[in-house]
């Protein structure tokens, strides 16, 4: 087992869900370290049955850590991370900002595992919303070669942190009775509202979030060939992100073979059933560990195309969960459970 594992951001909205997940999966080591910025040190946080006093993060915090499981903003890890490798400890990053450098592997554990354990100190974990479609794709990928991809993603607020549900609460709230709020996650109000950007704009006035979609999807699928055009939208759900997926394919693939490839999958749950209008929603994806598939429809447009519709939730599986698989993963290459 590992002997020292740390866990960076402890106290924030996907460390506590890490946190949660190595407890219930009783992920073994010997001792666990919580960090965090100075404003969340000195809290004592129950885990694994015991309590841990959260440290103030540090250059000198990795100091005996073989493993660390890192939730930040991309200044933080960009500042603290490469201290945590230079210890000699194997990093499994949730930030942006490793994840596009060709000496770091981008892994989704169902897709590309050979990659972590491969990797030489740093691993990142994928955007959440490139975690869900690309989990989509693979099996379409391998089974008939993606060549295009138009998505738009509906995504909840909790991705932009605890402040995006607090915003959404008290927005909506105030929007009801009539009074006023000062939004703080977002430029402008979230309540019964739909916000077309998420992130920065770039190049070709894409969003900083709608061109992970189309370069990590093509770092983790091993094929930069596949022509990818996102949209990312900021809608006023309160956890889990939807997405509509159009993928013309080399060959035609029908929606029952669809079905099935999805089905076969690890870490996919089909649920399409239109005549009794089964479909995944936000409302019960959330909390679950899975990518969930319905509306698996043929393009009218295109013989070689298929529609249908995404969700996951984006704090698990779009983030705490893909980092602790890879923890996971990692354990049983090195130590054989």
């Amino acid at each position: 087992m590992f002997q020292q594992v740390a866990v960076v951001g402890a106290t924030g909205a996907v460390g506590q869900i890490i946190l949660k997940l190595l407890e219930e999966r009783k992920f073994q080591a010997a001792k666990f370290k919580l960090l965090s910025s100075a404003r969340s040190a000195g809290k004592t946080v129950t885990f694994m049955g015991k309590p841990h006093v959260v440290e103030e993060l540090t250059f000198d915090s990795f100091k005996g850590c073989d493993l660390v499981i890192a939730s930040t903003p991309d200044d933080t890890a960009a500042k603290y991370l490469p201290a945590a490798v230079e210890s000699g400890a194997t990093v499994i990053d949730e930030s942006g900002y490793f994840r596009m450098r060709p000496d770091v592997a981008l892994v989704i554990p169902e897709i590309n595992p050979q990659d972590a354990i491969n990797a030489k100190g740093m691993i990142a974990s994928p955007n959440c919303s490139t975690t869900q479609m690309a989990v989509a794709l693979k099996p379409l990928h391998d089974a008939a070669r993606v060549l295009r991809v138009i998505v738009s993603s509906y995504q909840a607020v909790s991705g932009a942190g605890l402040q995006g549900n607090v915003d959404l609460e008290q927005g909506t709230t105030a929007a009801l009775s009539g009074g006023k709020y000062h939004y703080k996650a977002f430029a402008h109000p979230i309540a019964f509202n739909a916000i077309p950007q998420i992130g920065s704009f770039k190049e070709d006035d894409y969003t900083s979030e709608e061109l992970k979609m189309v370069y990590e999807t093509r770092k983790i699928l091993g094929d930069q060939s596949i022509q990818i055009s996102a949209t990312c939208i900021r809608i006023p759900v309160a956890n889990c992100h939807s997405e509509t997926i159009n993928v013309e394919t080399a060959r035609p693939v029908s929606p029952e073979e669809a079905r099935k490839l999805f089905a076969a999958f690890p870490g996919i749950v089909v649920a399409d059933d239109p005549k009794t209008g089964h479909y995944p929603m936000p409302s019960d994806c959330s909390g679950r560990d899975e990518v969930f598939i319905g509306r698996i429809r043929r393009d009218l447009s295109h013989p070689n195309a298929l529609n249908f519709w995404c969700v996951s939730d984006n704090l698990r599986k779009g983030a705490a969960t893909n980092a602790v698989q890879i923890a996971e993963l990692l354990s049983k290459h090195r130590f054989g459970k």
